[in-house]
C-alpha cells in the first residue's frame, strides 16, 4: 500500500489512533503533516517517532474550532509541501468519558462543534487543494456509536451519526473530484476505553479489554482506504467489526 509524493494531513494526531495513523501513512511513503490541538506533553514523543520513519513531515497546533486558524493550517501545508491529496478527519472532543448527560448544554455545544462541525470546515477548506491533486481522499473517523443509541452518550452518538452522513452527503457533492469515505473501528485498546470501564455507564463500559482491537488496525485499514484499491467504498462507513473487511485489510484476530 504505497503513497508516495503524497502528503497526508492527519489531525489529532499527538497521540492514541491519530498517532499511530500519522506513522503509518509516513511508513507508506507519503509525507505527513500532523496536527493537534492539546496534549502538547505528548509532542516529544511525536517529534521523536515521527522522524524515526524518515518521511518529510510538519508538525503544527491548531485549534480547529476557530475557521480563519483552519484557513490558516491547509495554507501552511501547502506552502511547505506544494500539495494535499489525504485528509484524515480525526477530530474528537477531549476529557473523556462523555458521560456528563444528554442535558447538559455546554456539552451538547462542544460535542457538536469538535465532532461534527469541525469536520466540515476543515473538508472545506482542504477541498480545493484535494481536488487539484486529482486524486483526493478524505477519511472521516467515524463510530459504532453513529447507530447505536447508549445511555449517557446521546450528545456523542447524535454528533457522530451527524458525521456519518457528512461522509456520504460530502461524497455526493464531490461528484469523483474526490471521494470521502468513513472508518468505523469498533472498540480500540486505547486510553479511552480505560476511562469508560472506570464510568461503568452502558454497555460499553462492561465490554472485557480482550475485546478491544489493537490501535494498529485503524492505521493499517486507514492507509489501506487511502488507496485506490479501496476506491468502491466511497461514500459509505467502513467498519473494522466486519470480517471481510478486516481480510481486505490483511488483518488477523
Amino acid at each position: 500500500m504505497e503513497l508516495k509524493n503524497e502528503v497526508a494531513l492527519v489531525l489529532g494526531a499527538v497521540k492514541g489512533i491519530g498517532k499511530g495513523i500519522g506513522l503509518a501513512l509516513a511508513a507508506g511513503g507519503a509525507g505527513v503533516a500532523l496536527n493537534y490541538s492539546d496534549w502538547p506533553e505528548s509532542l516529544p514523543d511525536l517529534k521523536r517517532d515521527v522522524a524515526a520513519t524518515g518521511a518529510p513531515h510538519l508538525i503544527l497546533r491548531t485549534n480547529l474550532l476557530e475557521t480563519e486558524k483552519i484557513q490558516d493550517l491547509v495554507r501552511k501545508i501547502v506552502d511547505h509541501f506544494g500539495r494535499l491529496d489525504i485528509l484524515v478527519n480525526n477530530i474528537e472532543r477531549g476529557g473523556w468519558p462523555v458521560v456528563h448527560g444528554p442535558y447538559d448544554q455546554q456539552q451538547w455545544d462542544l460535542e457538536l462543534e469538535t465532532t461534527l462541525r469541525a469536520k466540515q470546515w476543515i473538508f472545506e477548506a482542504a477541498l480545493p487543494q484535494l481536488k487539484a491533486t486529482g486524486d483526493g481522499v478524505v477519511i472521516n473517523l467515524s463510530s459504532g456509536a453513529a447507530n447505536s443509541p447508549l445511555e449517557g452518550w446521546s450528545h456523542y452518538c447524535s454528533s457522530k451519526a451527524g458525521a456519518a452522513m457528512l461522509t456520504q452527503c460530502a461524497d455526493r457533492e464531490a461528484q469523483g473530484d474526490i471521494r470521502v469515505v468513513g472508518l468505523s473501528p469498533g472498540t480500540v485498546a486505547t486510553e479511552m476505553q480505560v476511562q469508560i470501564r472506570k464510568s461503568g455507564i452502558n454497555p460499553v463500559s462492561q465490554l472485557d479489554p480482550t475485546a478491544h482491537i489493537p490501535a494498529e488496525w485503524v492505521a493499517r485499514a486507514l492507509v489501506w482506504l487511502a488507496t485506490p484499491e479501496a476506491a468502491e467504498f466511497a461514500g459509505t462507513d467502513v467498519s473494522l467489526r466486519d470480517e471481510a473487511i478486516r481480510a481486505r485489510v490483511g488483518l488477523t484476530t
